[in-house]
């Protein structure tokens, strides 16, 4: 059965704490963005190894599997518009401009479900290696850089980072795991 897609918009986590994770964008600091980034793989793992990673809880809710394959694909994703917005020239425009993701369509069309528990912790592992070491480049000079994503949202590199952390954060919680691994 296909589940509701989510139509919410969260850009709001930026500027309070989501009551359904615990999330606050007031811990967010910049030296920790790429270690929280990377740290939020921790578990993973374990989480996609387990016997029911592919049963659906209910209805309405995604299993571990199809949450692990959403979050490889969100740092994925993530990790390109940020490299987009460090790289647009701003003496010709005014920011980065994110073309339409739909999430709930790349899960469909990407079979989550069908996918392979210890490949999908693999390639989520990866690619929140890769997207923390993104982070890790950005220049003191380069936080105020702009993007936005084709609902009209604006982002700055550094509200982009809060944006990220929550998704990567809460979907953790999502699954069981812990929010902040390490904390």
């Amino acid at each position: 059965m296909a589940i509701e897609p989510d139509v919410k918009d969260w850009t709001w986590v930026i500027e309070r704490a989501c009551p359904a994770c615990g999330f606050d964008p007031a811990t967010v600091r910049r030296a920790e963005v790429s270690d929280r980034i990377a740290r939020s793989a921790n578990g993973w793992g374990d989480a996609l190894a387990r016997a029911d990673a592919k049963v659906r809880p209910d209805e309405n809710t995604w299993s571990v599997l199809e949450y692990g394959c959403h979050l490889r694909d969100v740092h994925r994703i993530m990790r390109e518009r940020l490299g987009l917005m460090l790289s647009y020239d701003e003496a010709v425009v005014d920011g980065a401009t994110f073309a339409n993701w739909d999430q709930d369509a790349t899960a469909v069309e990407d079979a989550y479900n069908d996918q392979e528990s210890a490949v999908v912790a693999d390639e989520l592992a990866r690619a929140a290696a890769d997207f923390a070491e993104a982070y890790r480049t950005v220049a003191d000079d380069q936080w105020h850089r702009k993007g936005l994503r084709s609902n009209g949202s604006a982002f700055t590199v550094e509200s982009f980072a809060t944006y990220a952390l929550h998704d990567l954060e809460h979907h953790r919680v999502d699954v069981g795991l812990a929010p902040r691994p390490g904390d």
